[in-house]
């Protein structure tokens, strides 16, 4: 049993229509072809030598199978074709071919009954008018072949066309459902690339924000604390202190003034922010977010390691190998990686030997903190800890493809230690 294109997937009978219109259509249909065909049984009772009323009651039932013609095409064409002899049924042979060619029937089927329709009405039509016209023979088959043709052939060509049309509506109704789904998807996926950017680009201007912040702040802090120490036992170191600790003041305001200003500059062009969303995408083993603005680069570590000596912390820097230009990404995460090792070493061991170690190979830049067990008592002055200095080191070394390790030491101190490639 196979239906049309327009009830497919539909549950049985009687509820087989896809819309309350063609329900209507096809009682109305039915009960026209049921008239049809009841009036036409009162011939056929006469013919037939059997009862009138058996005769309309059998018609009103052939007619009324028009009914099903949108849930059994086949069948209502194979009743037209088994009452053709009876000479009634001209609206269900029409309506049951046109069903038939519009539905989902494979084609050698429909091919094969519309071939049997059309034998079934030339032969009907010849004996009828052989044997009440005298004519020529050959003008008696053409007019039988005219007659079956004209019922046969256009309501199933109207058919296919219909058919076809159909199933294209339904092919560009799911090709843009298909569409919408897909634009759906990737709306949803920019959405998300924009939130991991927008994710990135915060944990970056947090990172950095710690690294300018947090050094600074913490060698004022143990100036400070130096400097309440000595006020009034020595007043020449104490004004040494105060003028570090102003100096490292104005070095923090100017780091946050630059970083605001990169932070409060216009927005780019088209062209240049769609540079700036390729930046945000991962490449190979590196992930660069945003690009490589001005930073602080291996030159200035001296001077980095100068000022932890200033505050009165025991450094020693070695330094082995050639140096040589690096990348800004690249010397500017070592640098901060060992910005804030000293920072922890503030921190957390204070009055402990700390060696700076850096070492320029062929392919990559290693650099080492290592500081011994702690003399003082820990975070003394106060200073307060996060928990991120490590976390955001291990961050800025890994997005580079580097290698990052940090732990204790067996002599009771910690050590860090970052390794990163230079193409």
């Amino acid at each position: 049993m196979t239906g049309t294109g327009e009830v497919e997937g539909r549950a049985g009978p009687p509820l087989w229509w896809a819309r309350r219109r063609d329900a209507v259509v096809d009682l109305a249909l039915a009960a026209v072809s049921a008239a049809e065909c009841a009036w036409e049984g009162i011939r056929f009772a006469h013919e037939a030598g059997i009862p009138v009323t058996a005769g309309v009651l059998f018609g009103a039932v052939v007619g009324a199978t028009l009914v099903l013609r949108r849930r059994w095409p086949i069948a209502v064409v194979l009743v037209g074709i088994a009452v053709a002899p009876a000479e009634m049924g001209f609206l269900l042979s029409v309506a049951g071919m046109y069903s038939l060619a519009s539905s989902e029937v494979p084609r050698r089927i429909i091919a094969a009954l519309a071939s049997m329709s059309l034998v079934a009405t030339f032969v009907v039509m010849y004996l009828k008018t052989r044997g009440d016209v005298e004519a020529d023979p050959a003008l008696v088959v053409a007019l039988s072949g005219f007659v079956a043709v004209a019922l046969t052939v256009p309501p199933m060509l109207l058919g296919l066309y219909i058919g076809a049309r159909r199933r294209l509506m339904e092919s560009l109704q799911e090709r843009a459902d298909s569409l919408e789904r897909e634009l759906s998807l990737l709306a949803d996926r920019a959405e998300e690339r924009a939130e991991w950017a927008r994710t990135e680009e915060r944990t970056r201007i947090a990172r950095e924000m710690h690294d300018v912040v947090a050094h600074r702040v913490s060698l004022m802090v143990v100036h400070a604390a130096a400097l309440e120490a000595v006020v009034t036992k020595d007043p020449a170191r104490a004004a040494k202190n105060a003028a570090l600790v102003g100096d490292m003041g104005r070095q923090a305001l100017t780091e946050l003034r630059e970083m605001l200003g990169v932070l409060r500059a216009a927005p780019p062009k088209p062209a240049a922010a769609a540079a700036a969303v390729a930046a945000v995408v991962p490449v190979g083993p590196v992930a660069l977010v945003g690009g490589a603005d001005e930073g602080p680069s291996l030159e200035e570590l001296e001077a980095l390691v100068g000022q932890s000596r200033a505050a009165g912390m025991a450094v020693e820097m070695v330094v082995q190998g050639e140096g040589a230009a690096y990348a800004a990404e690249v010397e500017q995460t070592a640098y901060r990686v060992v910005q804030e090792a000293l920072t922890n070493c503030h921190k957390h061991a204070p009055g402990a030997r700390v060696v700076v170690r850096l070492a320029h190979r062929e392919g990559e830049v290693a650099m080492q903190v290592e500081n011994g067990p702690c003399e003082g008592q820990a975070d003394g002055v106060g200073l307060p800890s996060g928990g991120n200095g490590l976390v955001g080191m291990r961050e800025r070394v890994l997005g580079l493809g580097g290698v990052f390790v940090s732990g204790p030491t067996d002599a009771g101190g910690f050590r860090v230690s970052a390794v990163l490639p230079v193409t």
